[in-house]
């Protein structure tokens, strides 16, 4: 990649100035400013039992069942990228919040925001891929709505979609389970969703392709529960979307008021990868997933599911990355590959931004 075309790619400031008064990218980034836009303004207007547990997914008892029920917006550009399409995302963003608290998903709705001027084939391709998408999990699209807005005020197309899931008797993840001494899993390498957006919407050619890892989970959860000796010894899942790894280590740990002290050399990052965030000043820590999931499981059934996931084509590459502490509650550590230590903190910005 020639200099002038380097300097054409624009980052957000890592710590954005006047933030307080205006909604910036960065409060969309799932890192530190949207963590304080919830905290500051939603949970305070919204505030009940269920919303104040923070998870990817609502679970509500209705007649009985136990429901979980999540919504998503879909904004990515561009619309099509190595390994998916804003269509397949959605489905797969969706289903993902449902099984990380063990849902099994059941229906899901779409609403599609139009930009006047979209090519029709365009569309026409998107809905395409939703609906495999759809078929390929076993869900129906069984409702949905459909606005056009003025030419310049849409940027193509937008994609809102809520899922219903049904979570079995004796499963109970959040983000508020996790107790010193449990194992901090990872299903496969990171960041290649973050890396593939930003290369096709920039232009960017690398030595290796790198290919979003947008696909569903819901089937390695699936195994990893039945795998596990009971239910309960899994306390938390969490899809590391936006604001990647370190943002979703540092929710769990928040929530579950402990520390965590994560291992550099066990966290798989492809050669690809780690070469694009090397050339870019980028760290895979911070950068998007789409199909990887973290686990907070008890330590006796920590090796039983580590072997479970990597049985599973979505969790071949899975490793035992680190572990829940009793010291430094709310914060994340990291041993690095130099033997140092170093805070592994929220993304504090928007470091790449549009990406789901």
């Amino acid at each position: 990649m020639d200099e002038d075309r380097k300097a054409t790619i624009q980052f957000s400031c890592p710590v954005p100035l006047g933030a307080k008064d205006e909604v910036l990218l960065g409060h969309g980034s799932g890192g530190k400013l949207s963590a304080e836009l919830i905290r500051h303004l939603f949970l305070p207007a919204f505030q009940n039992p269920v919303l104040a547990r923070l998870d990817d997914q609502a679970i509500v008892s209705v007649n009985g069942l136990r429901l979980a029920f999540t919504t998503d917006s879909f904004v990515v550009s561009p619309l099509f990228f190595p390994g998916g399409d804003i269509g397949s995302l959605a489905v797969y963003g969706t289903v993902n919040d449902l099984a990380m608290g063990g849902a099994q998903p059941l229906c899901l709705s779409a609403a599609f925001i139009l930009e006047e001027g979209l090519p029709m084939d365009t569309l026409r391709q998107v809905v395409t891929s939703l609906r495999r998408a759809a078929a390929e999990i076993g869900v129906d699209v069984v409702t949905g709505d459909t606005k056009v807005v003025e030419k310049g005020k849409g940027d193509g197309l937008f994609i809102n979609t809520s899922g219903l899931g049904l979570v079995p008797e004796g499963i109970n993840l959040s983000a508020n389970q996790a107790r010193p001494g449990d194992r901090i899993l990872l299903s496969g390498a990171i960041g290649e969703h973050g890396i593939a957006i930003l290369a096709q919407r920039e232009g960017l050619e690398f030595e290796g392709r790198v290919e979003s890892d947008t696909a569903p989970l819901h089937t390695l959860v699936a195994a990893m529960l039945a795998g596990a000796d009971l239910p309960s010894a899994i306390r938390c899942l969490r899809d590391p979307t936006r604001g990647g790894l370190s943002s979703a280590l540092n929710e769990i740990a928040s929530q579950s008021h402990v520390g965590m002290v994560i291992d550099e050399r066990a966290i798989p990052v492809s050669e690809e990868v780690r070469g694009a965030c090397e050339l870019l000043g980028l760290d895979p820590l911070y950068v998007a997933n789409e199909g990887k999931l973290l686990a907070i499981v008890e330590a006796y059934v920590a090796e039983k599911v580590l072997e479970v996931m990597r049985a599973h084509p979505q969790g071949r590459q899975a490793q035992i990355i680190g572990t829940v502490t009793e010291s430094n509650p709310g914060w994340v550590s990291m041993r690095t590959a130099l033997g140092t230590t170093r805070i592994v903190d929220m993304l504090a910005g928007d470091q790449l931004p549009r990406i789901c």
